[in-house]
């Protein structure tokens, strides 16, 4: 294989690892606060119970993300150097941001919180958990941005003397009708992430008979948080898709295997064949009429444009080349996404009615399937990623810039290889480890509440630094 393409897969492997962690953290490090405010206006000890529970989880799950997360971008400058250099005025911008703001913002208050449990006063103790859970946010806006940019170039000019992009306006970046779309989309299944962890380990735990109360509280709130963001998500989803038709013509096409323009466009449920240049008929498909129309172009029969044609109006734009990119990559990626989070949408529903009628806490068989609901993000999220930027080729910046032509030239296929192995080897080692440590975690009974604390508790005292339990970590 070509260095290209090694430097893709290694890429591949490192950002899908990576993401992994990233929508945990969002979703989690907010349901945190949710469960230490809801201690602090209830005056019920569960709550600090459960937020000292799965703030562990949540750490474990910050630290290997935060080391996955350098390793990623350390390879724009080793294994991307063209692609650097020809857009790191523009490209590294939002990135300069993430690091240095709003890292640093999650960081150092997710730190003031670990530490200061015994030390702050209560009111900046719970603010500090809140300005952790705003910097993970500002970091997954400002990463969003970044790669909107490279599907919807904007806010840019080409310097007439070094031929390179240059940034003009951050405020066309940021207000990039993909990226508005993109961000609120990821944002919603950071909550969907964190959720459905939240649900997972609260069912384990009634499945235990452990602290029946207490995680019948997080199980409920998980619900309470899954039920409407997965469905946002997908609407939201639906959206992008009406964006990214008008904006990115062939990657919709591709996501459809429709190689032809239809209007009105069927949805295609499930195919089989078809999904080739040279094999362009399924031999099995499965379609709803009028779906496409209404989830491209927002209307019953709108056209929406095939592969075909698109690659013929690429080719006079510009020039003479393949721009078709993974038919079944973006087919099969959208896919996974899109019915596993219709799946998750239906398990959350049925929680919510079981919430109604009281029976949360001992319906068994609800038990069993919410623990398994634990592998939904991890598919939707692989799915939805694998669509986005399978779905971009041949372009690294759309329009601009090919990926065969932004590789390192010095970076030769053996070091690239070499370099790929170690990092399966080290990301499979340490995805046994996170999930090692996170199953240990969530299956612990939670800590008790020191007794001589619970007295000064309800005696009314809020507000001293000296009455919050310095529980271990």
């Amino acid at each position: 294989m070509r260095a290209v393409d090694l430097a893709r897969i290694q890429f591949a492997v490192t950002t899908l690892f990576h993401f992994f962690f990233v929508p945990i953290t969002i979703g989690l490090v907010w349901l945190t606060a949710i469960m230490q405010t809801a201690w602090r206006h209830t005056a019920n000890d569960d709550w600090l119970r459960l937020t000292r529970f799965f703030g562990k989880l949540l750490l474990i799950n910050v630290a290997i993300g935060v080391a996955t997360g350098l390793v990623q971008e350390f390879q724009f400058g080793m294994n991307w150097s063209t692609y650097s250099r020809f857009v790191g005025d523009v490209f590294g911008a939002p990135l300069a941001i993430e690091g240095l703001a709003a890292f640093f913002i999650e960081s150092t208050f997710l730190g003031i919180w670990i530490f200061g449990w015994n030390r702050l006063n209560p009111r900046v103790h719970l603010a500090a958990i809140y300005l952790a859970a705003v910097g993970a946010t500002l970091s997954a806006v400002f990463i969003i941005a970044a790669n909107s940019w490279m599907q919807h170039p904007v806010g840019y000019a080409i310097n007439a003397t070094t031929g390179r992009a240059q940034l003009t306006s951050i405020g066309a970046v940021l207000t990039n009708p993909i990226f508005l779309w993109a961000i609120t989309h990821t944002l919603l299944a950071s909550f969907v992430a964190g959720s459905a962890i939240l649900l997972s380990v609260s069912c384990w735990q009634l499945r235990q008979g452990r602290s029946a109360d207490a995680f019948r509280r997080s199980a409920t709130l998980a619900l309470v948080v899954l039920f409407p963001a997965t469905g946002l998500a997908l609407m939201t989803g639906a959206r992008l898709a009406v964006t990214v038709t008008q904006l990115q013509p062939m990657k919709t096409a591709a996501m459809e295997s429709l190689w032809n323009s239809e209007g009105p466009a069927s949805f295609s449920l499930v195919q089989f064949g078809g999904m080739s240049v040279d094999d362009q008929i399924p031999w099995f498909d499965i379609e709803i009429p009028h779906l496409l129309s209404i989830l491209a172009t927002n209307s019953w029969d709108g056209e929406v444009q095939g592969i075909n044609p698109t690659q013929a109006a690429e080719v006079q734009q510009y020039g003479e080349g393949n721009y078709i990119p993974t038919v079944a990559f973006s087919y099969w990626g959208l896919r996974l996404m899109v019915y596993t989070g219709t799946l998750v949408l239906l398990i959350a529903g049925t929680g919510l009615f079981l919430v109604w009628r009281r029976k949360l806490a001992t319906s068994r068989w609800f038990h069993r399937v919410a623990i398994w609901t634990v592998l939904a993000p991890f598919v939707m999220n692989f799915g939805g990623w694998v669509m986005t930027e399978t779905g971009r080729q041949p372009w690294i910046v759309w329009g601009l810039q090919q990926t065969s032509d932004a590789n390192s030239p010095s970076v030769s296929a053996v070091q690239v290889g070499f370099t790929l192995g170690g990092f399966v080897l080290l990301y499979g080692v340490l995805g046994v480890i996170d999930g090692w440590l996170m199953i240990r975690a969530g299956r612990r009974d939670l800590d008790p509440v020191p007794p001589e604390w619970e007295l000064d508790h309800h005696d009314g005292d809020h507000d001293s630094p000296t009455k919050i339990p310095a529980l271990s970590y």
